[in-house]
Formats: C-alpha cells, sequence, structure tokens
C-alpha cells in the first residue's frame, strides 16, 4: 500500500493541498527510475517511458537521459505525444499507431526518431513519404508490428492478442508479405506487445512464441523493441527473469532490445486527493466525492478495479473489514459513477480528505470534462525534501475551448 501510510499521509498533509488534486511523488518516482536504469545497465536494453500511461511532463526531469535521468526517450502513439516527448522530455521519440494518415505522419516524421507500423499497407503507403525525409536528411527508423497469437490472460479490452485484436501482423500474413523479397527493405525493427501489469514470466511464454513465428527475421533487424505491459517496478517482480530474456535476445541475434513501460515508471508514485461532499443513504451509506471515477480514474469503470483508499481514520478495508462500510462514488449524473466499496474505522462526514492510491498512471491522461466537472489539480510532491509545487489548476475555459 505504499503511498497510503499513515506515516506517509501525515507527512503529505492532505487537506494542505487543493481538492481534487493529482500528487506526484518525486521521490517515488526516483525510485522506480533506479529499477528501471539497473536493468538497462545489466543489460545494455533501452527503457522508454510510454506516454500513454504517464506523460506529467513537469515531472520528466527526474527521468530523461537529457537532465541525468536513466530513460532514454518516450513512445508516442500520437504526433502531439511525439511532440511533447522531443519538447519536454528531449530524448529518442519512437511513435506507433493502429493507423496513421497522412497529416499525421507528415506531423509525426517532424518529431519521431522511430516510426512503427501496425501493416504492410501502411509501410508501403507512407514508404515513399519516410524515404523523401531521409533524403532530405532526417535520421528516421521503421519498423513493424507483429502479433505472435498468444495471450497472457489479460482483459480481452487490454489484451493485445485477443483473437479480434486489430494491433500486429500475424504470422501468416507476416509470410505471405514476404513472397516480395523487398517487403522488409527499409525496415529496421520489429515490435510487439502482448502485455498488460504483467511479470516476467509472461514475458519468457510470450518471446517463446514470439520467436517460434517471427524469429527467423530478427537477425536481418537492428533492434526488437518488446513493447509494454512490464510491471517491472512491482516488488514481485522477477527481474532476473526479465534480465535473461533481454539478454537471450541481444546475444542470440544481435540487436538492441527496447522496452516500453508506462504503468512501471510511475508505479505507485503519485495520489488523487478528494474530499467528501456528501454522505447520503441507499443500501449502505455513500460517500459523495468531489472527483469522479468516470470523469478523473476512468481505468475504475474500464479495467474494472477497486482502488486503494484511505481517509482521516487511516487505510481503508475491505466491505465490512472494519467498523463502518460505505460505497465511494462520485459526482457526476452517471449512475455508475461509482469507486467501490470500503470499511473505515470512523464514518466518514463532508469535509473529510479521501485519498486514492496510485494515481499517477492511467488517470492524467485520460480525464474529461463530462458534466462540466473540472479536472483536479496537477501537483508536483518530494517527500524527501518535502518540496511542493502546484504544476497546474483548470477552470471554465479549460472546460469551454474543448467544445467549440
Amino acid at each position: 500500500m505504499r503511498g497510503l501510510e499513515p506515516e506517509y499521509l501525515a507527512k503529505l498533509n492532505p487537506e494542505s493541498w487543493p481538492s481534487p488534486c493529482f500528487i506526484t511523488d518525486l521521490a517515488l518516482l526516483r525510485g522506480n527510475a533506479a529499477v528501471l536504469d539497473a536493468v538497462q545497465r545489466r543489460t545494455g536494453a533501452k527503457i522508454m517511458l510510454a506516454l500513454k500511461g504517464f506523460a506529467q511532463w513537469a515531472a520528466f526531469p527526474v527521468l530523461s537521459r537529457a537532465f541525468d535521468g536513466p530513460l532514454w526517450g518516450c513512445c508516442a502513439s500520437s504526433p502531439d505525444e511525439a511532440r511533447l516527448a522531443r519538447e519536454e522530455f528531449r530524448g529518442e521519440v519512437h511513435a506507433f499507431a493502429a493507423g496513421w494518415s497522412e497529416e499525421d505522419m507528415t506531423e509525426v516524421l517532424k518529431w519521431a526518431d522511430h516510426v512503427v507500423f501496425n501493416s504492410f499497407s501502411q509501410w508501403r503507403r507512407f514508404r515513399p513519404m519516410i524515404e523523401a525525409a531521409r533524403r532530405a536528411g532526417k535520421h528516421v527508423e521503421c519498423g513493424l508490428r507483429i502479433n505472435p497469437e498468444h495471450s497472457e490472460g489479460a482483459v480481452p479490452i487490454y489484451d493485445p492478442c485477443d483473437p479480434a485484436s486489430r494491433l500486429g501482423i500475424r504470422p501468416h500474413v507476416f509470410a505471405r508479405e514476404l513472397r516480395d523479397p523487398h517487403a522488409l527493405d527499409g525496415i529496421s525493427g520489429l515490435h510487439f506487445h502482448t502485455l498488460c501489469e504483467q511479470n516476467s514470466d509472461c514475458l519468457a511464454r510470450t518471446l517463446k512464441a514470439v520467436e517460434e513465428k517471427f524469429g527467423q527475421y530478427f537477425s536481418g533487424m537492428k533492434w526488437i523493441n518488446f513493447g509494454g505491459g512490464h510491471h517491472i517496478t512491482r516488488p514481485d517482480y522477477d527481474l532476473d527473469l526479465l534480465c535473461a530474456c533481454i539478454e537471450k535476445v541481444r546475444d542470440r541475434y544481435g540487436v538492441q532490445v527496447y522496452l516500453e513501460p508506462g504503468e512501471a515508471v510511475a508505479l505507485r508514485a503519485g495520489v488523487l486527493v478528494s474530499t467528501v461532499l456528501d454522505v447520503v443513504e441507499a443500501d449502505m451509506p455513500v460517500a459523495i466525492l468531489d472527483c469522479s471515477a468516470a470523469c478523473h480514474m476512468p481505468d475504475v469503470l474500464e479495467m474494472p478495479y477497486r482502488p486503494e483508499a484511505a481517509g482521516p481514520s487511516g487505510p481503508a478495508g475491505e466491505k465490512g473489514e472494519k467498523r463502518w462500510t460505505c460505497r465511494l462514488a462520485g459526482k457526476s449524473c452517471l449512475a455508475g459513477d461509482v469507486i467501490g466499496e470500503y470499511s473505515f474505522d470512523t464514518p466518514l462526514v463532508p469535509g473529510d480528505r479521501v485519498i486514492f492510491g496510485d494515481m499517477a498512471i492511467y488517470s492524467m491522461v485520460k480525464t474529461t470534462t463530462f458534466n462540466g466537472l473540472r479536472l483536479p489539480a496537477i501537483a508536483l510532491w518530494d517527500s524527501a525534501s518535502d518540496e511542493r509545487r502546484i504544476c497546474r489548476t483548470f477552470g471554465y475555459e479549460d472546460f469551454k475551448s474543448r467544445l467549440s
């Protein structure tokens, strides 16, 4: 329950922050970065930040090699993410999307060093633009995303190898395309992404499937990208097995290995502070908060999952575990804007602060202004020095400017 221990929360002093507010702890972020850097130093792999999971650019100096951090760069899924990576992270920029438009490609080529295509047809379509950019002096390497058709039990909506997945080139399609002896001309790497919040045993099994179906093409490549979904900074993560997987591919094929974790970079490095607005009666007490699952932590509804929480009396328990049980809910008009059922040592009352853990990842990047609810403030805190900074607050113009 890192980030919700009573001593930690006392130091954080939730009442001293605006509400609602995302707070990222730079000390915890540095701790995660040190674990990732140890993998890099041991194996020679290059680890990139996946912006889709964490894009709080005010925290990038802790992570980027351009500012003496450990990570080599960012992977982006759009021209705007690629631009943010180039301007604020200043390292390598890798870009992948399920589909690129001509407008996308024109923009992404301004910012990206690597562009990965989801199909041979996209590669053929944009190869002339890539070659023109190279003739003009732009260094850009191109890759293809492969789909080994090997799932590791992820929720279907998050499983890139689900039978219905649109992501990556399947083995029989890849083999068919290679009837053209020039199909891979200009391609310098292959990319696979199969995992979601998983340990390295899942990677080892996936890698076996990848090698069986695509290994024959590895030796002609400069790099292999293992994608994301690696929960490297989780306490029970098997780092030795991860390093063995990287070293095997590195040594067997003579390639540079990349990894693109998103969650692992900021795992358990941030919280969301909220305030109880009211407690209403239903089948149990329902505490209405000034935040919203639908607007501010949508993965709670999409995954779905129940985030860890704490209140004035300390960390919350499961339903019925402690003296007083309630349902925590958001303030939007969505009937299902419910965060989960929790128990506390003492009842919550209006004005109490409720803190949710592990809210640096897939939170700020996915917020919406549905119902006109204002986005939570964004802040940085260094628990090692107690340095505090409110990076951004949001108001009416942020809501209005999105709509017309």
